[in-house]
């Protein structure tokens, strides 16, 4: 039998069309701040993008290379389905070429819906409904009677069923067997109203007793109390009858004209519930957020202890474990109770959920449990159980795009997540990868690094090849990648110590530890070993603490840097002052917007299903302001003229003469002194990439008051370069009088504590203890952790 020899190089002059389309190739992609950048990407490779936060990673990768290939999916898809799902624009881009099917795993938290849980996100939980449905004893019902989020209903009625010409009127009945709780309908957790935060009971309403906020004494929040006719405006709320307390705070609603005017009346319990405790707590402004946390305590719920099933729900069992039972199990203990199943009847059910939950395990969270809400994860762990889905497909040639992957990872961690990569690369599929770990870079076939600054200043395409090829490259990128921090000679004494005694939420194991004040403290320890629960739990919540946790700042595209840290309320005073007029015209989203586009600067067409066009106003050429605001001056400058400066600029241009503002020049200090002077004080909030606006959240909290500042993972989206800057922002913070402790695996931040806090010394029920206290000198010479070990491989002999 004759065979044609295989050519290898599907390049070549013999080889098929099909080899030849190897590249992804972009031309002149444009999106946020990137100019005209062409670049090759190798197909079935894994290639990593760097460069420094702002430096258009994201706009490359995701706003023009997913989003293009996403885009063209959707319009495979009918106009009538198309209608259905969100439409994108094409990228601003003149080529793109060779995409392939692209599956995007970014940073975006996992919903934080109260009934959202790991197992309910990755359908493991769906999976083990049908397996307690047909092996469960006693047998109770279909796989609806073991969720959570379906309650059990029973209806009744009579029904006219025509036959011919005679109709008969039947008597049915309805039952749908669900598990939910009623008492928490499916939460597990119960909430309670502190009454001592609502309202001072020896002050009268006319007096003020309510502390609510927006619940001023002249307000119409107040007076609908106070001229209900339930009760004396003029009587102290503790001399309220039995009848009179239970209308102020539980009468269900009821019409009452106040003032001459028809308005709603109920209790005031179920009007702060329905006010406050219905809305996103992350949405709430800051004052609002403190007054709910103060006055609202969640409980377990007693009824099913917090398993957010019902009694039916937890009889049924399968070998003495309910599926309540099941979900609470650390799930590499699941993986050996499920190994322990067999049962012919569901033997392609039972592979699946065991093949998804030692994914679990292989990626490195095997200490989760099911019933862990998604809204307790961290950024990475969240990233990771989006990751899950992907791990066990057959699918091959598919694009798959990582934002960040070792986030929240300990150095022990990124060898595991590094094999994963590389696997997913071997499969024969093209990953790309936005990273700045020098220990994910190292892994690549091949680097694209953007650069050579952020914003404006980037943009453009510094480097392209291997990674050897980075380190002689000159890049920012090439000349820090072989940065290290040594270990200090000599670390600041503390001046006294914050004791925690006896922490044991979690996976904690009654830990008693001392956090010592006046110095830099980082808290380290492999992913899942309890440091968020440590911190976050029995520190965080003290009175002098400023905690800056992981959660994203929201922003619509009309929020922007002087509006989210408050910059914008000094400068639209001085504005008014300066001008004889009312603060409220320098504002865009006020009195001063410009009517043709409301302020936004742009004007929106909806084209249905296809991509909806965003074309500059013509009447205030983007500058949002009405033409008459546009009149007034502060310092020779309009206030469009203002939000167009960078952070350098208005920092210069508040310092003085005229422009003089102190409040102003204290914001954007602190701006600057995160790394981002580079930034537009204008800009949307909705075009800074994930470092940015980390850093944006941390100097917004650098001007609260407290003692005691927290930080989680600070370096999070930071280029190695910018980590020296970070360094020396802790630094400032320590000399000023400050303690900060800082949740950390980032080796050059442990190398440069004054104590590092070591917890391990595994992850979930293998973790939890403390291993280590000390300095970082003693932990390199121990290396009796596993952190200690890698901090040592760090800073070398």
């Amino acid at each position: 039998m004759h065979s044609d020899p295989v050519d290898d190089d599907p390049t070549g002059p013999d080889a098929h069309p099909a080899d030849r389309h190897d590249r992804i190739r972009v031309r002149g992609a444009r999106a946020n701040n990137l100019r005209d950048v062409d670049v090759d990407l190798p197909k079935r490779r894994l290639t990593v993008f760097t460069g420094v936060s702002g430096s258009g990673k994201s706009s490359l990768v995701f706003g023009t290379v997913a989003a293009e290939s996403q885009r063209m999916i959707n319009e495979t898809y009918s106009a009538f389905v198309q209608g259905f799902m969100p439409a994108l624009a094409r990228p601003d881009v003149d080529l793109l070429d060779g995409l392939t099917t692209a599956i995007v795993v970014d940073q975006e938290r996992i919903g934080a819906d109260p009934r959202s849980t790991v197992g309910t996100a990755t359908d493991a939980n769906a999976m083990l409904r049908v397996l307690f449905s047909r092996l469960g004893q006693p047998h109770i019902g279909g796989p609806n009677a073991f969720s959570f989020n379906l309650a059990t209903v029973t209806a009744g009625g009579a029904i006219t069923v025509q036959k011919g010409a005679d109709a008969k009127a039947q008597k049915v009945s309805y039952t749908r067997l669900g598990g939910m709780c009623a008492d928490c309908e499916g939460r597990g957790s119960v909430h309670d109203i502190d009454l001592t935060q609502l309202f001072d009971d020896t002050k009268s309403l006319g007096d003020g007793a309510l502390t609510i906020p927006g619940y001023g004494t002249d307000g119409w929040n107040v007076r609908l109390y106070a001229e209900s006719g339930y009760f004396d405006r003029d009587t102290p709320i503790r001399d309220f009858s039995e009848q009179e307390r239970q209308d102020f705070l539980y009468r269900e609603p009821t019409k009452r004209k106040i003032a001459g005017i028809n308005m709603t009346y109920e209790g005031l319990v179920h009007r702060v519930r329905r006010s406050f405790l219905q809305k996103d707590r992350e949405a709430m402004q800051p004052h609002v957020r403190a007054f709910v946390d103060r006055a609202v305590t969640f409980t377990t719920c007693p009824a099913c202890d917090g398993t957010r099933l019902n009694d039916t729900a937890r009889s049924s069992t399968i070998g003495g474990r309910s599926i309540a039972d099941v979900c609470a199990m650390q799930i590499t203990d699941a993986v050996t109770w499920l190994q322990g199943l067999d049962d012919p009847g569901v033997a392609p059910l039972l592979e699946g959920l065991r093949n998804l939950l030692e994914s679990f395990v292989e990626i490195g969270l095997g200490y989760l449990s099911l019933d862990r809400p998604t809204g307790t994860l961290s950024g990475g762990e969240g990233q990771r159980v989006k990751m899950v889905k992907h791990l066990g497909s057959s699918l091959s040639d598919v694009t798959y795009v990582f934002d960040e992957p070792s986030t929240g990872l300990h150095p022990h961690d990124i060898e595991r997540m590094n094999g994963l990569l590389v696997r997913l690369r071997d499969k024969g599929n093209t990953v790309l990868v936005v990273e700045h770990k020098p220990e994910v870079i190292a892994i690549a076939d091949h680097v694209v690094d953007l650069g050579p600054g952020a914003g404006s200043g980037g943009g453009t395409l510094c480097y392209q090849g291997p990674v050897d090829g980075l380190r002689g490259s000159g890049t920012v990128t090439g000349r820090h990648l072989d940065d290290r921090v040594s270990v200090k000679s000599a670390v600041r004494r503390p001046d006294g110590a914050i004791p925690i005694r006896g922490a044991s939420a979690h996976n904690l194991r009654d830990v008693d530890v001392d956090v010592p004040t006046g110095v830099l403290t980082v808290v380290t320890g492999v992913a899942g070993s309890g440091k968020s629960t440590l911190v976050h739990g029995s520190l965080a919540r003290r009175d002098d603490v400023v905690a800056i946790d992981q959660s994203g700042i929201r922003g619509s595209r009309r929020s922007n840097p002087a509006t989210y840290t408050g910059l914008l309320e000094p400068i639209r005073k001085a504005f008014a002052k300066a001008n004889g007029v009312k603060p409220a015209l320098f504002s865009a989203n006020s009195e001063g917007a410009c009517p043709a586009c409301n302020g936004a600067g742009v004007v929106y067409t909806d084209l249905g299903m296809m991509a909806g066009v965003a074309s500059p106003c013509v009447e205030c050429d983007g500058k949002r302001f009405d033409q008459s605001v546009l009149g007034y001056h502060l310092g020779g400058k309009d206030i469009s003229e203002v939000l167009a400066m960078s952070v350098t600029e208005a920092l210069a241009f508040f310092a003085a003469g005229e422009s003089a503002l102190p409040a102003a020049h204290a914001v954007l200090a602190r701006l600057a002194d995160v790394g981002l002077g580079y930034l537009t004080i204008g800009q949307p909030l909705t075009t800074l990439s994930g470092g940015e606006r980390q850093r944006l959240k941390l100097a917004t909290h650098l001007g609260d008051r407290g003692g005691v500042v927290v930080l989680d993972e600070p370096t999070t989206g930071l280029h190695l370069a910018d980590v020296e800057q970070l360094l020396g922002l802790l630094d400032r913070l320590v000399d000023g009088g400050r303690t900060v402790v800082v949740i950390e695996h980032h080796q050059a931040v442990m190398a440069h504590a004054d104590w590092i806090i070591d917890l391990g010394p595994g992850a979930g029920h293998d973790g939890g203890r403390v291993v280590f206290e000390g300095t970082p000198a003693d932990l390199v010479a121990a290396r009796s952790t596993i952190t200690g070990g890698h901090l040592a491989e760090y800073v070398g002999p």
